[in-house]
């Protein structure tokens, strides 16, 4: 018998949608392809992501989650995303979404505005008119989570964000929504070791599935997302083959951001073929 009660990412996913829609009253949708048309061309995260021969960061702008509530004010995100680039981050990931996790596209906007690495727009879409709004915004990475959509969808979102010229972190947890990611030619891969149905983090999700990504497309970029807290954590993706860890709670609830960033930063990647 299915439950009644919806599960977390059902309900941030209703929370989401009834937003979009205040959001689409307010501005419609003309407007914003307009908008996205005119914003300057998207950064190749991809190539930021897949150079050199150390771990990429993507460091998270976020104050609060459905599992742990509060985390940081973070009145200014444009300078904390600069500390993260000063620090060598490669991107920088920022929430928008409103309910959860107290995120803005204003935050976009002034994570945008300040630096001039690739920035991701980290939320859960579900409707092209994101994806519009991303670009508008002046996102070059949009996520894309294979347990929030069907493959119609998916595959949807995917095409217009890459004709944008954006690309899609298309995110999985397990080896069926790894083979739904392939299939849609994602180009960049992250593995959430956090359920998102109980919010449980098991980092043996990451590790059995990194090395599965890098097997079957070798040249994917492949990201470890969750479970990040010490260079230790780093460390044991990147053996297992991650291209690049995308850390949010360890930055914006610890003292030194920028030194804990350039700390992951430093540690060497696996040497892969086809590299």
């Amino acid at each position: 018998m299915t439950s009644a009660v919806p599960s977390v990412l059902e309900a941030i996913i209703e929370g989401v949608r009834e937003d979009v829609g205040a959001r689409r009253a307010r501005l419609d949708l003309d407007h914003v392809i307009a908008l996205a048309g005119a914003a300057p061309p998207a950064l190749d995260a991809a190539a930021q992501l897949r150079a050199g021969d150390r771990v990429r960061v993507i460091a998270e702008v976020k104050r609060a989650s459905p599992s742990k509530g509060e985390l940081a004010g973070i009145p200014d995100p444009a300078a904390l995303a600069a500390r993260y680039a000063g620090g060598g981050a490669s991107a920088v990931s920022v929430l928008t979404e409103q309910r959860r996790f107290r995120g803005s596209l204003a935050d976009l906007d002034a994570v945008r505005a300040a630096v001039d690495i690739p920035v991701l727009r980290k939320d859960f879409i579900v409707e092209p008119y994101q994806v519009h709004e991303a670009r508008a915004h002046g996102a070059d990475l949009v996520l894309l989570i294979v347990a929030a959509l069907d493959d119609a969808t998916l595959a949807h979102l995917h095409r217009l964000i890459t004709d944008y010229g954006m690309t899609a972190l298309v995110e999985i947890h397990d080896e069926d929504e790894l083979d739904r990611a392939l299939a849609v030619g994602a180009e960049i891969i992250g593995v959430n070791a956090r359920n998102l149905k109980t919010l449980a983090v098991d980092p043996q999700t990451v590790l059995r599935l990194l090395p599965q990504i890098r097997a079957a497309r070798p040249r994917a970029v492949a990201v470890a997302e969750s479970g990040i807290a010490t260079i230790a954590d780093v460390l044991a993706y990147a053996e297992a083959g991650a291209d690049a860890v995308l850390v949010g709670e360890a930055l914006v609830t610890g003292t030194d951001p920028a030194a804990t960033v350039a700390q992951f930063a430093s540690v060497p990647r696996a040497v892969r073929p086809g590299r």
